[in-house]
């Protein structure tokens, strides 16, 4: 199988991913890594030497072209798991042997036609569906939480922004439930911070579908204030129930807008985001 073999030249020189077979070209219509990309932030942050079993924990970041959040990714799932995720570009139909495939944010395929709807098309997510099925964890940020609706992988949809803009700031999240693999290592109603930066947020579902999260449990966060409250302005994109994050009915998917990969360290401003990466590589590792 080759796993995106364009990024390893890089990506490998500053320990994001490992090693893959293929060549150092882009496969024909695949963006290049932006120059920069692998600066020194990887080379300077403190990567846990010893993760206590969760070594054994194998990760996957799949590419399209336009996903822009790879690199942060991959710093968060090192830094939880002490493993160089694997990097696997759109066009590959068979995924590689591993415990969790992350989708990250970005702009896949421009967002055209709608955010996620193209890249849900992609020959790698039967893989990506097949995998869920079996019973895989499989995590959405941003544009991976849109590719994860667009594919059937989680209900709903992401709309345009209440307010029509794009919107990139901080914000505040509640979680919902302590007992997940994703959320063990935050406590119920527990308040964390988080970047966002989208235009098309605002999550929507018709009521049944919105009746059967709350019911069964599967609203992962809410935007909140910092103290817990869920408001109209804690609510930055007016998401319905100011939803920021859902889960499958088995609880092995979840997808939300904002970006827990980017406080994973005090470099980064934080490290509010690190229990999520922790807590799911834990929870496989056990």
């Amino acid at each position: 199988m080759k796993i995106c073999g364009w990024l390893t030249s890089s990506a490998v020189a500053a320990g994001l991913v490992g090693a893959t077979p293929g060549g150092n070209e882009a496969p024909s219509g695949a963006l290049r890594p932006r120059p920069g990309l692998h600066l020194h932030l990887p080379t300077v942050i403190q990567y846990d030497p010893n993760p206590i079993g969760r070594e054994r924990v194998k990760a996957a970041i799949v590419i399209f072209p336009g996903t822009n959040r790879e690199r942060d990714m991959a710093i968060a799932l090192r830094g939880a798991t002490g493993q160089r995720p694997a990097m696997v570009w759109h066009q590959e139909t068979v995924l590689p042997p591993v415990d969790l495939v992350v989708i990250p944010g970005g702009f896949s395929h421009g967002d055209y036609l709608r955010c996620g709807a193209m890249a849900a098309q992609s020959p790698v997510m039967p893989a990506i569906r097949a995998f869920a099925a079996r019973g895989g964890h499989v995590l959405g940020v941003c544009n991976g939480f849109q590719i994860l609706t667009e594919a059937g992988l989680l209900p709903g949809a992401l709309l345009r922004n209440a307010g029509l803009r794009f919107v990139s700031q901080d914000c505040f999240l509640r979680v919902e439930r302590a007992d997940t693999a994703f959320t063990r290592h935050y406590q119920r109603g527990q308040v964390f911070r988080a970047p966002l930066a989208h235009g098309d947020g605002n999550y929507f579902a018709d009521p049944e579908t919105l009746n059967a999260l709350e019911a069964e449990g599967r609203v992962a966060f809410r935007y909140a204030t910092p103290d817990g409250a869920v408001t109209l302005q804690s609510n930055p994109n007016g998401s319905i129930d100011s939803i920021a994050g859902i889960y499958s009915e088995n609880f092995r998917v979840l997808g939300l807008m904002p970006h827990p990969e980017d406080l994973v360290d005090p470099l980064m401003g934080g490290t509010d985001g690190k229990p999520l990466f922790e807590g799911v590589a834990a929870a496989l590792a056990a």
